[in-house]
């Protein structure tokens, strides 16, 4: 067991926590060590790193030997005091340079990766600064389900694999503590010589870990996400308040360089980038609550409304752009534009270098409204290199507090490129606060108008029945609902006019209705860049021989004489000669014929010659889910939530149809297993892929606000 003492201050108090026992060396190669200091940054693939140690026996020489640490120790913050006690064995005392040498081309001949090789790898991204010192002595509680997270995943050549999550952040998250507070213990270790005044308990709430298909074929985006419970206490173990941690990750793993191209070689740093992030916004959290139950109070990020200052730097003259440019814009949550308590927002920053050297110093900063400032992990982002013409967007996410009071705030944003002295005009993003009104996820708050963004040429025609005219006929309480959100979200997002929408209801959804506007309406407005999308909520009747048929609102579920065929959709969608059609399906899928205990062929949902892409929110027959929570389909709640921007998995500010479908598949089955204890499986056919045309239809773009030039 290896445990270690220190305190944060200028010397070591006794103060004490633990380290991990796979932090320990072998039994074989345990010796006293007076200090630790890093080769390198780098580590192997299995999360290891390759460290000097010095010997400091009294009168006698130093040497140098290489050890393996299991447990992530960041040395760019190691406490300046700091001392691993350990048993001596009866190996020699001492080791010579040769022997290191021998030893790291042993590990890399072994698999271990040698630590040459080592100072290769890929960056990790330290610690921000985050503040000064707070004289607070913090007692840290980890609770299993967090400290034990493992995730899986699968490589580039389809095998499992297990990456121990929990440890890695565990481990970030203590780095963090140390930096921020005068001493820190770990529930665990060796008693603590002192009564801490704060106990944190860290659970683990929700977790998630997800690799994305990409036309890319040694690169493959990954998302993580974690989401902790703190718990604070004080000396006497009375609960001072809760505050809930959370992070969303974004990363493209790399296929490791070698023969096979298995594994991605950055996944190591992928998780510990994505402890950074929540350690980070962890401190934040830790030092509101301290400073809201009497503690030290954070430093105070600027003062309230005050214009930024601009760096130096050479300004160019009129007449004469800068060689970078840029583009601030801000989001929220649900996309309403009002910012409210406990909701995310999103600072997307998109740079171009319009000039014709290399920008290689560029650096991204924001300034303003000081209790919007303090949400964020960080108010300066390193761009890095921008060639000529090349383009980057990068981003600030911050999660505002539950309670705020109603404001109008200010972000400034700036950007520069220290080589060259370039500072492009700052801008100005205009936010209005408000305490909690609707929930973040209700979708039935209209999204606000996205500005600027039109598509005259697509055409939704969106149907909900909830009930028929036969009573014998399955009903779907919200398919009405669902229609009118649909075309409402079609209208605020998507940028259709709403000459451009038909929506039918309920009794004004018979088949004729049906017949006028896909023969007498959509036609006259046909062009060469036209887009038709047809959402239908409600019943459909399969037939033995698999023709699958939309019931209208005169229509029944035994017969097809009032029934609309599939099959002549299709038909009339590839008359008009669209560009793209869509058809969306949410709703129920039953048998034809007075037994519906007959076996009859599955629905087919793609007749011969259709050019139609098809996303249907159940597979086989039965009852597509409805969510009475949110009085809505299960699939077209999660429809809602992917057009409102949920589905943008790149951040770009676009949803895509591709985007779309990806999130559908996964969120409702999720949610279907997880929530009703039922499984539904929405699907498209044909089959989406990434690089095909239709993955690039823009179904919505996310409401924004624009940056203005500061003068």
């Amino acid at each position: 067991m290896v445990h270690t003492s220190w305190a944060t201050g200028e010397e070591q108090t006794g103060r004490s926590k633990r380290l991990s026992s796979k932090a320990a060396a072998s039994e074989e190669t345990r010796r006293t060590l007076r200090y630790v200091e890093p080769l390198s940054n780098a580590r192997t693939p299995h999360g290891k790193r390759c460290v000097s140690a010095h010997q400091g026996w009294a009168g006698e020489k130093r040497d140098f030997f290489s050890i393996l640490l299991a447990k992530l120790v960041t040395t760019d913050s190691f406490p300046q005091s700091m001392v691993i006690e350990q048993r001596p064995t009866g190996l020699p005392q001492r080791l010579t340079t040769r022997w290191a040498i021998l030893l790291c081309l042993l590990i890399t001949v072994g698999g271990l990766s040698g630590c040459e090789k080592l100072t290769s790898a890929f960056h990790r991204t330290p610690l921000p600064d985050m503040g000064p010192r707070l004289a607070n002595s913090v007692k840290l509680t980890f609770d299993p389900s967090f400290s034990n997270l493992k995730m899986q995943y699968i490589d580039g050549c389809n095998s499992p694999h297990e990456l121990n999550v929990g440890e890695e952040v565990e481990s970030i998250m203590i780095e963090a503590a140390s930096q921020s507070f005068t001493a820190v213990t770990v529930t665990g270790g060796i008693a603590a010589q002192f009564q801490p005044d704060t106990e944190i308990v860290v659970t683990l709430q929700r977790s998630g870990l997800k690799l994305w298909a990409d036309n890319v074929y040694d690169r493959v985006p990954a998302d993580i996400t974690l989401e902790t419970l703190l718990t604070f206490k004080d000396a006497a173990g009375k609960e001072l308040g809760r505050q809930t941690v959370s992070m969303a990750h974004n990363q493209r793993l790399i296929l490791e360089p070698t023969q096979r191209r298995c594994d991605y070689g950055n996944i190591g740093e992928f998780v510990h980038d994505a402890g950074i992030v929540l350690s980070t916004q962890f401190i934040r959290a830790v030092r509101t609550q301290l400073a809201a139950t009497g503690g030290t109070a954070p430093e105070t990020v600027t003062t309230s409304s005050v214009r930024p200052v601009p760096p130096t730097a050479t300004i160019p003259t009129k007449g004469t752009p800068s060689a970078l440019s840029f583009k601030a814009t801000v989001l929220d949550e649900n996309s309403n534009l009002v910012f409210e308590g406990g909701e995310r927002i999103r600072v997307r920053i998109d740079l171009v270098n319009g000039g014709e050297q290399d920008l290689q110093g560029v650096t991204a900063a924001l300034t303003g409204t000081a209790s919007v400032l303090a949400q964020f992990p960080t108010s300066s982002l390193a761009v890095g290199r921008l060639q000529p013409g090349q383009s980057r967007s990068i981003e600030f996410a911050a999660t505002l507090p539950q309670s705020v009071q109603q404001q109008q705030a200010e972000i400034h944003v700036a950007v520069s490129d220290s080589a060259t002295r370039t500072q492009p005009p700052t801008q100005t993003l205009a936010l209005s606060i408000q305490p909690t009104g609707i929930k973040a996820d209700d979708v039935d708050q209209i999204p606000a108008l996205a500005t600027g963004f039109r598509q005259p040429d697509t055409y939704l025609i969106s149907i909900g029945i909830g009930f028929y005219r036969d009573r014998q006929v399955p009903s779907r309480k919200f398919a009405s609902l669902d229609a009118k959100m649909v075309s409402n979200y079609f209208q605020s997002l998507g940028g259709l006019p709403a000459s451009n929408v038909h929506l039918l209801q309920d009794w004004k959804a018979i088949r004729s209705d049906i017949d006028e506007a896909l023969l007498d309406w959509l036609p006259p407005h046909m062009n060469k860049d036209a887009v038709v999308i047809v959402y239908f909520a409600g019943l459909a009747s399969v037939a033995s021989t698999g023709e699958t048929f939309l019931v209208p609102y005169d229509g029944t579920s035994t017969t097809t004489s009032r029934a609309y065929p599939l099959k002549e959709l299709e038909a009339t969608l590839s008359r008009l000669n669209a560009k793209q059609t869509v058809f969306l399906f949410d709703g129920i899928v039953s048998r034809m014929g007075p037994d519906s205990r007959t076996k009859n062929a599955l629905p087919q949902w793609y007749p011969t010659g259709s050019s139609t892409l098809h996303v249907i929110g159940i597979s086989g027959i039965g009852r597509g889910l409805e969510d009475d929570q949110h009085r809505h389909g299960l699939f077209t709640y999660y429809l809602l939530r992917a057009l409102r921007g949920e589905a943008d998995t790149n951040r770009d500010g676009d949803v895509t149809l591709g985007e779309t479908v990806t999130y559908l598949s996964q969120k409702v089955r999720w949610a279907s297993k997880a929530h009703m204890n039922q499984e539904q499986r929405p699907f498209a056919v044909p089959a989406i892929h990434p690089t095909d045309p239709s993955a690039a239809l823009i179904l919505t773009k996310l409401a924004s606000i624009q940056g203005t030039e500061a003068h």
